[in-house]
């Protein structure tokens, strides 16, 4: 079984590893234990600042530290750090196109027992809705990481969503190669394309593996990037497969499946499904009791796809 560790982590020790090598800081609402900043903080204490519980001051301060040319990253959990500061993300980072890299820990229903207020499944439909924002979701660890550098030297406003729970190890940390905006294909397939992000492509891998046992081509591709989203990659798989499924650990509304059918319906009108959360609130459980729960599982995109076929 691959190694599980959560995006959280790698962003941890992605902005320590990285502090000698470019000039940023880093900033906190009094989570940095959560959020893993405070690695970053113990080794560069004079680039890390704890803004307490005050989310909406924190992206304003980060927001001055970016006005002087130098990146800041503002972590928090994404209830609060894209729910809570959302006027201030909007006006302040993306109106004027500040290099804030809005970090935000603990995204979806996988923050588990912490309940339905702090399951936020709505931060992409947020986000995707502000012009000029990037928004970037990582399938594991090893992305994670990679993505750091990756928004870190990208000369404008991020959304990244990190989670809490550890995640199965998908990519191979010594030859994969992050692209901002561009999709990753995991696997090839010929009756049906799965378009996954975030911790649902190791689900996408597994179920593929179901799926073959069927008889049924599956590809999987990894959509990393929500915003740009790689149009193109979209098309070609819609075009080869004639059937796509979405999946994400995020609202139905607003999120992935929203983000693929807005291309497809004006590029190429595919037959589709999304899996995800369906527009309910969480509840407060373990988070694989949650994602059985909710069907955002191997077994869910079965499900779809073997409706979709029909």
């Amino acid at each position: 079984m691959a190694d599980k560790i959560a995006t959280r982590v790698a962003y941890g020790n992605a902005l320590a590893d990285l502090g000698d090598k470019y000039d940023f800081f880093v900033l906190d609402a009094d989570l940095s234990g959560s959020t893993q900043t405070a690695i970053f903080g113990k080794k560069y204490p004079d680039r890390f600042v704890n803004c307490g519980i005050a989310e909406e001051n924190m992206i304003a301060v980060a927001a001055g530290i970016a006005s002087t040319g130098v990146p800041a990253f503002a972590s928090s959990f994404a209830m609060f750090a894209c729910g809570r500061a959302y006027e201030q993300i909007r006006n302040m980072v993306a109106h004027t196109g500040l290099p804030v890299k809005i970090c935000a820990s603990h995204g979806g229903i996988t923050v588990g027992e912490d309940g339905a207020t702090h399951q936020f499944c709505e931060d992409f439909a947020l986000m995707r809705s502000i012009p000029e924002m990037t928004v970037v979701n990582p399938a594991d660890a090893v992305e994670a990481y990679a993505a750091v550098e990756a928004i870190l030297k990208f000369n404008g406003p991020v959304y990244m969503r990190l989670g809490r729970y550890a995640v199965p190890t998908v990519f191979d940390k010594e030859t994969y190669k992050f692209e901002l905006g561009k999709a990753s294909v995991i696997n090839d397939g010929s009756d049906v394309t799965i378009f996954a992000t975030g911790i649902m492509v190791a689900a996408a891998n597994e179920a593929r593996e179901i799926l073959a046992s069927e008889g049924i081509s599956a590809a999987v591709v990894n959509i990393h990037t929500l915003k740009p989203i790689d149009k193109e990659t979209i098309i070609k798989y819609a075009a080869k497969t004639k059937h796509v499924v979405t999946a994400e650990e995020h609202s139905v509304i607003g999120g992935l499946g929203s983000a693929v059918a807005e291309v497809l319906s004006e590029e190429l009108p595919t037959k589709m499904a999304r899996v995800g959360i369906e527009d309910v609130f969480g509840q407060s459980a373990p988070a694989g009791v949650l994602l059985d729960y909710y069907n955002l599982n191997a077994k869910g995109i079965c499900d779809k796809v073997h409706k979709l076929l029909k």
